[in-house]
């Protein structure tokens, strides 16, 4: 059976609800929270849409208390799932493009949430409906899960878990191909201090697992414009600055990414602070720089290169500091041949040592995740990705993101970022500027799960 050929019969449809969904800014809103819209309205608007989606193509759906939504298909006592998500991260600066507007260019779908996970979500409604439009007798029923709080904690799975039906195996889409079969601990960190500094404030970052990529710091003082230059040039990073009555402000830019990757982005925040304790010789600044200078932990020493997940990874994703008081927070992932005492045991070390004024608290915790290889369900899925994407060559990974896979029991992570298909650089990754998604590999995508669909609920069950 061609899925390829099948997915495209569905590709306009697949253009406009995916233009549709981008338009509702379904960022986190719990200000303005009810009982029926946990996580805001615009989050609220964006799962109503899904579900009613769902029942007009005829599929059962279920509104999990605003938390999370449910859309089946069919009535098996067993059954293959997946996970996607419906809310963003914030916009951030420096698009060319409506974030919401959906605006198609040389092939790309741009738009907060296109790549993370609106897309993904849409391509594995369409592969389900894909199956159901063919009438085949499943074996096992099929379930699309769409959560509403990943980017912020996942508590929807946690609620969900508790008042919902729960798949036996499936995938999230919602990560890279061919399959991820392991995730990193993640671990949230945050630095308190206080210590007389040059620094009059310092404000940037809400959340953690996002690379600052802009920072504005405010020093007490007329600006010391030859060590900016001296520094940016060596650096190789973007800064201005502006004089006020009685202070300095400098602006540093750097680039966005997401906190599982952060050599893929320049944390103007860590920059800032080296600049400001070479530049003023700042004990507060200098002690921090040393502690965060490096993304693998170094300063911290928490540097571990493990045998499936590779190099731990740390993010400066938040900072606050004014009158002279320090709050950091830190987004630390971490291969599962460490664990959570490894990490916050050498840290209070190293704070002892190296910078006693500051304390570390612990905010959040997610073990890692890891999936036999060998497994039934990792080696189906691989041979689907392979047949229909002719890649014969990607390895399995793993990695540093935290997706829903690692809430329910017999879940990967499975696309649908293509490794041989690289965006262009007019289009941004996920948490980045010009978010995009390409409708290729969006068609690709969704041929790729209905064929795993196929394979898992029919097949693999015969």
């Amino acid at each position: 059976m061609d899925f390829l050929t099948l997915a495209r019969n569905y590709q306009d449809h697949m253009i406009k609800d995916l233009q549709d969904l981008l338009a509702i800014a379904s960022l986190s809103d719990e200000e303005h929270a009810t009982e029926a819209a946990p996580f805001g309205p615009k989050i609220r608007e964006a799962l109503d849409w899904m579900l009613k989606h769902g029942e007009n193509d005829g599929f059962d759906t279920l509104d999990v208390d605003g938390y999370a939504g449910l859309i089946s298909y069919g009535q098996q006592s067993q059954s293959i799932g997946m996970l996607g998500h419906l809310d963003i991260v914030p916009v951030g600066e420096g698009w060319s493009v409506d974030p919401f507007g959906g605006e198609i260019k040389d092939g790309y779908i741009f738009g907060r949430g296109s790549g993370d996970d609106k897309g993904p979500t849409i391509a594995a409604y369409y592969a389900m409906k894909i199956i159901k439009d063919l009438g085949v007798e499943l074996n096992k029923k099929i379930m699309l899960i769409v959560g509403c709080d990943e980017e912020t904690g996942m508590r929807c799975m946690k609620h969900y878990i508790e008042h919902a039906p729960l798949p036996d195996m499936g995938f999230v889409p919602d990560a890279y191909f061919p399959v991820i079969y392991g995730e990193k601990g993640i671990l949230n960190i945050r630095l308190l201090g206080e210590k007389k500094t040059v620094i009059k404030r310092m404000h940037s970052g809400e959340r953690p697992n996002i690379v600052l990529g802009k920072c504005a710091v405010e020093v007490f003082g007329k600006p010391k414009e030859e060590e900016l230059r001296l520094f940016t040039r060596s650096h190789r990073i973007k800064a201005s600055y502006k004089y006020l009555a009685d202070s300095t402000v400098y602006t540093f830019e750097g680039k966005y990414s997401h906190a599982s990757t952060p050599q893929q982005g320049q944390n103007a925040a860590v920059y800032a602070l080296n600049f400001v304790a070479a530049a003023y010789q700042d004990k507060a600044a200098a002690d921090l720089s040393r502690l965060l200078y490096s993304y693998h932990g170094t300063g911290l020493n928490i540097e571990f290169d493990g045998a499936h997940m590779r190099n731990l990874t740390m993010n400066l994703g938040i900072i606050h500091i004014e009158n002279n008081k320090f709050n950091l927070t830190l987004d630390i992932r971490y291969p599962n041949d460490v664990d959570f005492d490894f990490c916050i045991t050498n840290i209070n070390q190293t704070l002892t040592k190296d910078a006693s004024w500051v304390k570390a608290d612990v905010i959040a915790h997610k073990e890692p995740l890891f999936v036999d290889p060998n497994s039934d369900l990792v080696k189906t899925l691989h041979d689907v990705y392979r047949q229909v994407s002719g890649d014969d060559f990607t390895p399995l990974k793993t990695m540093g993101g935290g997706t829903y896979a690692r809430t329910l029991p017999n879940f990967v992570a499975y696309g649908m970022a293509f490794p041989l298909r690289k965006l262009p650089e007019f289009a941004g990754d996920a948490h980045q500027k010009d978010e995009a998604i390409e409708i290729e590999s969006l068609v690709m995508a969704t041929a790729i799960y209905a064929k795993a669909l196929y394979k898992l609920a029919y097949e693999n069950a015969k």
